[in-house]
């Protein structure tokens, strides 16, 4: 069998592991996890209120679903993971009381729907139905939960795209599959190369590779790099020469953030798929939105009420067969004009990897597709969207935020490895790396450009000496367990402060927090307010990112930052969230809290180093990590990171 086939049989097995893990992790939660635990896991919402119901631009019969306070839970810091395009799941509930775990099967009853999200806005969503009988019956309900519920359709999706390239032969997916293999060389095209005065000599580089390339490119952008730049830029000139391309990332919020950027450089974006920012710039560009705005739709509009009018009233014996076909074929070809103008006016059409395969595109080839943070998606999602190109490129960052994997086996035998690792692996010549960033002070950067980067990544002028106080450092380390014993040394015995710097597990999928680092975080962060002045801190907006790798310390500071009056004049500019939320964000200031201390040295996730280059790589001037050196130095990173802080800081 040809290699390059081999490895993807091997990668379908892996996603079939996941799938798996995944299937029977969504049983297991489904039979014993109370919803307590649901909605600290951000999976579920109850109560809920079944609210206004319509039918939509496409047709689907949706439900406004809203979010009710539950007298028992203080929910403001939870983050939910709804979003559009994802199933879930309704259920009633009969205990007099919500708690951790089920005790008793028949307290929660599912109903037999299915239904998909298809907006969300804060305490609210709308969730498509099957039938109107299914929305009597919610509305009809009392104790009414929802809860997110297993994806199969992207799975489904995912192993068909992969049969696709395994099967393919003598055609354009079987030449893209043997080059990502490195079974066969990139072509490239030749002319003179373009000039971008307004780009730096890697970000012109890359953009003149992308316009070359027949088959693959990959736009390597370390942090504060302007990788997002850079692309908009590869897109703009590839669209002088192509009529539409094709523009996907994994997370709808990483479409959001291209299409935003297309659309103020002034091209015209056709977004499948509901935008997970909503404001009216970014709603106006949807296929929905637009669908809706067609001057032809009241028409397809008042055909549709009228076949709905006709099925409910129609009485025993009434053949209406023949008129609901001749409204249906009007529909049908309204709606053809409409999505074909659609079409035609988009210069780029953009959606998830798992959106590419939407009914809507099925017709629809594309010259180039465009695949942004392409090292955050799994290499087998990547392929449902390549299916509809003839050549291929990548822009992001295989050293921060890699794929979400559930399934630790399927992780360790390589589901983890993207397509963007396989080409840069593969076909080096291929890659361009970004290197010169616009974000940090140098002294952040340095070590994380030495360690992940082979010291390739240089500071521009403008942001090397960035600072919020004249003559401060602006990387720190402080270790609790360390200041709490110079403290003591200098106190009478009696006077000695006990304080217990040991992280707690208090539950399950890495609930780990650290109460006193915690509190050492916010006095350090109030101090150096304070230090700044409250006037220019608040006259100046700097801002602050307070990060964790653990959902459960984040979740503890942002309660902490809410109730205490101290931080009330600083609450809009203190953003605290894991690694994950912080992705692609910056703030002037940085304080990151790694939790972990304990006498075994263990530090668990914390050695997926790539979240830590995330976390560093956010601070523009000034960034204060907290950390037990003692267990974390067992690990030649954090050695090497405690090492060069304590280089920087002695001057």
């Amino acid at each position: 069998m040809h290699s390059g086939t081999l490895y993807l049989q091997r990668l379908r097995q892996l996603l079939q592991m996941e799938y798996d893990s995944e299937k029977e992790e969504f049983r297991v939660q489904s039979e014993k996890m109370g919803i307590k635990r649901k909605i600290h896991r951000g999976i579920c919402w109850y109560p809920v209120e079944a609210g206004r119901s319509y039918y939509n631009s496409l047709n689907q019969l949706v439900v406004e679903i809203v979010k009710k306070k539950h007298d028992e839970e203080d929910e403001d810091d939870i983050e939910h993971l709804f979003e559009y395009g994802k199933p879930v799941q309704f259920f009633t509930f009969n205990a007099p009381y919500i708690s951790d775990n089920i005790k008793n099967k028949s307290d929660i009853k599912y109903f037999p729907i299915s239904s998909m999200v298809s907006f969300v806005d804060g305490d609210k969503m709308v969730v498509t139905l099957p039938s109107s009988q299914a929305l009597i019956d919610l509305q009809n309900t009392t104790n009414l939960g929802v809860q997110l519920y297993f994806d199969e359709t992207s799975y489904k999706t995912m192993f068909h795209a992969l049969d696709d390239v395994i099967n393919a032969k003598n055609n354009r997916l079987a030449d893209l599959r043997d080059i990502v293999a490195g079974q066969l060389k990139p072509e490239k095209r030749t002319f003179t190369p373009m000039q971008f005065p307004w780009l730096n000599k890697t970000q012109e580089q890359a953009v003149n590779e992308v316009l070359w390339a027949k088959d693959v490119a990959v736009v390597h952008g370390p942090p504060g790099t302007g990788k997002t730049t850079t692309l908009v830029e590869a897109i703009y000139e590839t669209l002088h020469r192509e009529t539409q391309v094709l523009v996907c990332a994994q997370s709808n919020m990483a479409v959001d953030w291209i299409s935003e950027k297309l659309v103020d450089h002034g091209v015209p974006v056709l977004r499948i798929g509901n935008p997970s920012r909503v404001n009216d710039k970014m709603l106006s560009f949807t296929y929905e939105r637009k669908f809706e705005s067609h001057p032809d739709y009241p028409e397809l509009w008042s055909i549709r009420k009228t076949i709905r009018q006709i099925r409910e009233n129609r009485k025993r014996g009434d053949n209406v067969h023949q008129k609901i076909a001749r409204l249906r074929d009007r529909a049908a070809e309204i709606e053809m004009v409409i999505n074909a103008q659609l079409f035609d006016e988009a210069r780029v059409v953009a959606c998830t990897l798992v959106g590419s395969a939407n009914k809507l595109l099925v017709r629809h080839k594309f010259s180039t597709l465009f695949i942004d943070e392409a090292a955050q998606a799994l290499e087998p999602a990547c392929w449902i969207a390549t299916r509809r190109a003839s050549r291929i490129i990548l822009a992001g960052d295989h050293q921060q935020l890699p794929p979400t994997i559930k399934c630790y086996e399927a992780m360790k035998q390589g589901l983890g490895k993207t397509l963007m690792e396989r080409i840069v692996e593969n076909q080096p010549e291929a890659v361009t790396l970004l290197q010169v960033q616009y974000r940090m002070n140098d002294a952040i950067m340095k070590f994380s450009s030495d360690w992940f980067y082979h010291g390739q990544v240089e500071s521009d002028e403008s942001v090397k000496h960035r600072s919020v106080l004249d003559w401060e450092y602006p990387i720190q380390w402080i270790d609790g367990q360390e200041m709490l014993q110079q403290v003591n040394e200098e106190l009478k015995e009696e006077e000695r402060l006990d304080i217990d710097f040991t992280e707690q597990f208090i539950g399950e999928n890495h609930g780990r927090i650290n109460k006193a680092e915690a509190e050492l975080v916010l006095t350090t962060l109030r101090n150096y307010i304070d230090k700044i002045g409250q006037k220019r801190f608040l006259d100046e907006r700097l801002d602050v990112g307070i990060i964790s790798p653990y959902k459960v310390q984040t979740q503890h500071l942002r309660q902490q930052i809410r109730r205490r009056e101290e931080f009330k004049p600083y609450r809009q500019v203190i953003s605290v969230n894991t690694v994950d939320g912080f992705q692609g964000q910056e703030r002037d200031i940085i304080l990151i809290s790694l939790v972990r201390s304990n006498e075994n040295g263990q530090i668990g996730f914390l050695s997926d180093l790539r979240r830590m280059n995330v976390a560093m790589t956010r601070a523009r001037m000034k960034l204060i990590i907290f950390g037990d050196k003692t267990t974390l130095q067992h690990h030649a990173f954090y050695r090497q990171l405690i090492r060069y802080v304590e280089q920087v800081t002695k001057g």
